[in-house]
């Protein structure tokens, strides 16, 4: 079994969460410079066994398309071109920038620490594996 990996696409930053190679925990990985994502990922995988890329979709409140699915897309595209071994699954991500502001609250993290937004992004990527984990 290899290891799920976990995109919270952003426009600035990637958040990026996977899980153990028996696909029972969803742990932060990092947050990468969405710049520099493809490089990452194509050294990550290399190193780790990845079976499955999952990416946040981000939906509006009416079920349709936010509006940073057209800066999702294309790097989808390059994603599949990078790396063509990997499949990529979409899993819906609403809500998870506040249930991972909430998480920071609940874990009594202080103010100055909740207001890093790269943490934010690796938790939102950690709560989109982990509920990907629970339903699947």
């Amino acid at each position: 079994m290899g290891r799920i990996l976990a995109i919270d696409f952003g426009k600035k930053r990637t958040g990026i969460a996977v899980t153990d190679e028996l696909q029972i925990i969803a742990s932060g990985l990092t947050t990468v410079d969405t710049s520099k994502l493809i490089p990452f990922l194509k050294d990550y995988t290399q190193k780790e066994n990845v079976e499955l890329f999952l990416v946040g979709k981000p939906k509006q409140m009416d079920n349709s398309d936010s509006e940073s699915e057209v800066l999702i897309l294309p790097f989808l595209e390059k994603l599949e071109k990078a790396i063509p071994s990997i499949p990529i699954k979409r899993v819906d991500e609403r809500f998870t920038s506040k249930m991972a502001f909430q998480t920071m609250i609940d874990s009594g993290l202080k103010k100055k620490q909740r207001q890093n937004k790269a943490l934010v992004d690796e938790i939102s990527a950690t709560i989109i594996l982990q509920s990907y984990l629970y339903n699947k």
